[in-house]
């Protein structure tokens, strides 16, 4: 006598229906479709955690630039002049003190112009 493990294929299937939930069509309800589109979104969704890292880097750079850019300084040598004053503020929190702290961003650039 043979098992042939419905309940198993049955929890398989279960699984995959509940994780295409709300998707058009017949990707929420035929296990083939749905089990393709499970793929595809798990697929771009490992992408787009990727790409989110790159995405926020770039701005932060532009907002460093754009406001290094008022004191008469260049994103690249804010930096270079940031590393030589021993300053290890990183993108982000330079960013968000050049958006919402203008004052102590501007004398972190102070400080950077001295060493420089």
């Amino acid at each position: 006598m043979r098992i042939k493990g419905g309940s198993t294929s049955n929890a398989r299937k279960k699984k995959i229906l509940d994780r295409t939930k709300g998707y058009r069509g017949s990707r929420s309800t035929l296990i083939r479709r749905a089990t393709e589109a499970s793929m595809r979104a798990g697929r771009n969704s490992y992408i787009g955690r990727k790409l989110k890292k790159r995405d926020f880097r770039r701005l932060w750079i532009t907002r460093i630039n754009a406001a290094v850019r008022e004191f008469g300084m260049s994103y690249s040598v804010f930096m270079h002049a940031l590393k030589v004053a021993n300053i290890d503020l990183d993108r982000k929190v330079l960013a968000e003190l050049a958006v919402n702290d203008k004052p102590e961003f501007a004398k972190i650039v102070e400080l950077a112009k001295k060493a420089a």
